[in-house]
This record gives C-alpha cells, sequence and structure tokens, in this order.
C-alpha cells in the first residue's frame, strides 16, 4: 500500500468521522458530552488535518488543530 494511499483512508477516514458524529447530535444519538462524539470529533480533525499537511494545504491544518484541541479539551473534562 502507498503512502498516498494511507493518507488518502486517513482523509476520508476524518471526513466520515466527523460527519457521523454531527449525525449522532443531530438525531439525539448521542449528546456533546459522549465519548464517543468527542473522539469521532478528534480522530476526524487528526485525519483531515494530516492529509492537509502532507499536501501543504495549511488553512484546514489550523482549523483541524483547533478542532482537535477543542475535542481533548472536551474529553479531558468528560473523563475529570
Amino acid at each position: 500500500m502507498s503512502k498516498r494511499t494511507v493518507r488518502e483512508f486517513f482523509a476520508w477516514y476524518g471526513v466520515g468521522a466527523v460527519l457521523v458524529a454531527y449525525v449522532m447530535i443531530m438525531a439525539d444519538i448521542v449528546d456533546v458530552h459522549h465519548p464517543i462524539y468527542v473522539l469521532l470529533n478528534l480522530s476526524g480533525a487528526i485525519g483531515i488535518g494530516w492529509h492537509a499537511y502532507k499536501k501543504h494545504d495549511y488553512q484546514p491544518v489550523v482549523t483541524n488543530i483547533i478542532w482537535a484541541l477543542i475535542a481533548l479539551w472536551g474529553l479531558v473534562s468528560i473523563l475529570k
């Protein structure tokens, strides 16, 4: 498997994770304090951000770093 294929996989995973998290909120399956919601957002941001970084597309990198930091902060708050 090539590096590009791995990078594309993580990018698509990231997009899917963020969208699934959003659908779960809108469908009242979880709330914003549920660890699964936060982990989907965190891992999704990492996947999208890493792909953007490798493509030297820095606006999504910055957005997803902030997104991941917010999710990490939320996860720490939930686990306290």
